[in-house]
């Protein structure tokens, strides 16, 4: 498997830091910060809507 590219930290107010990274083979990665090597994956265009949903409010009932 090719390297998985991580981006910086996210980390919202009082939460977890979550973590969105990338490979060579179009896959998207999104794991807790500190907790890599413990993933979900999927295409980059599915984490691209999931988080275009997010930003349109879709997923406020989870909160």
């Amino acid at each position: 498997m090719t390297g998985i590219n991580w981006e910086d930290p996210y980390c919202g107010e009082g939460n977890n830091c979550f973590r969105i990274g990338t490979d060579d083979h179009d896959n998207a990665y999104i794991a807790l910060a500190g907790q890599e090597d413990h993933y979900l994956t999927d295409s980059r265009e599915a984490l691209r809507t999931l988080i275009r949903d997010i930003k349109a409010g879709k997923a406020d009932h989870l909160l």
